[in-house]
């Protein structure tokens, strides 16, 4: 992506700007930024011609350069960003940023999908796309490069100039990329445990004991006693059979719990960056030229 602000010194602040594609992309940015935190007054969003490059006019073209005449931008990025909105892009910029904000800011943007200028003017110039040197606005346009508003600081994205040198002169842009590497939370699976109640057949064998009452008669032939004489008498018995009780007890036998357990380890991430090597080759012989 491209950004508008080198990171603040302490006690200034600063605007980070950004394109996106869409305004689906550029609208989800937004929304990020104010749930981060920063404020509506902070966040502008320009959109593009819905129309992309179909049924462009000068007038189209001169009313996007417009629209951003009160950002601080050099007049090469302006152009390019004004290129840009008139192919369909929506540009985001946050203002106002101190340091501790400055990261967070760029994190979101760069998270949602920015658009990489530097690629996108090469892809452009390769259709025939003059660049800010061949527009209508070069001409008198008196930008220096850098611009600073209040209490805030902006910086190109172009090379520096030397020191007297013209806006106007050809320059080279010394492009770097830097490698940020960030965290995120992902799943590996789960461990769920799940109690349900099943029933099962169980069988017990019990010995059980019944008593019987049987009548007897005995045949006996023997002279009448005062026990046999002539009385009213009654004798019984009860007869008993054990019957099987069944009750049941809950018992715990086992506990089974989920926890947690967390650990670090360290990870190498190789990637490359690239960067733009300037060679400079002087062969002027007048020593007081240099």
């Amino acid at each position: 992506m491209t950004y508008d602000s080198n990171t603040p010194s302490m006690g200034s602040s600063s605007s980070v700007s950004a394109m996106f594609d869409s305004r689906h992309e550029a609208q989800r940015a937004v929304d990020r930024l104010q749930d981060a935190g920063f404020s509506s007054s902070q966040i502008r969003m320009v959109e593009g011609s819905e129309a992309g490059t179909t049924g462009r006019t000068a007038e189209s073209d001169k009313g996007f350069w417009d629209s951003l005449g009160d950002f601080f931008f050099p007049d090469e990025d302006r152009y390019t960003y004004a290129e840009g909105l008139s192919r369909g892009s929506c540009l985001v910029t946050v203002t106002g940023l101190a340091s501790a904000d400055y990261d967070l800011a760029m994190d979101i943007l760069d998270d949602e999908g920015t658009i990489d200028l530097n690629e996108r003017e090469q892809s452009w110039r390769s259709e025939g796309w003059g660049g800010y040197e061949s527009s209508p606005y070069a001409s008198g346009a008196g930008g220096s490069g850098n611009h600073a508003s209040a209490g805030g600081s902006y910086t190109d994205r172009s090379s520096v100039l030397t020191e007297g040198a013209q806006s106007s002169d050809e320059s080279i842009p010394v492009v770097e990329e830097r490698l940020r590497i960030g965290k995120r939370d992902t799943s590996h699976g789960r461990v769920r445990i799940r109690a349900y109640t099943v029933e099962e057949p169980v069988s017990e064998t019990v010995e059980l004991r019944d008593e019987r009452v049987e009548l007897e008669r005995r045949v006996v032939d023997r002279p009448v006693t005062g026990a046999d004489a002539f009385q009213d008498r009654t004798i019984e018995a009860e007869e008993h059979r054990e019957e099987a009780v069944v009750s049941k007890e809950a018992r715990v036998v086992e506990e089974i719990a989920l926890r947690k357990v967390s650990d670090t380890h360290q990870e190498t991430v190789t990637d490359t960056v690239k960067h733009t090597e300037v060679e400079i080759e002087d062969d002027r012989t007048d020593p007081t030229s240099r």
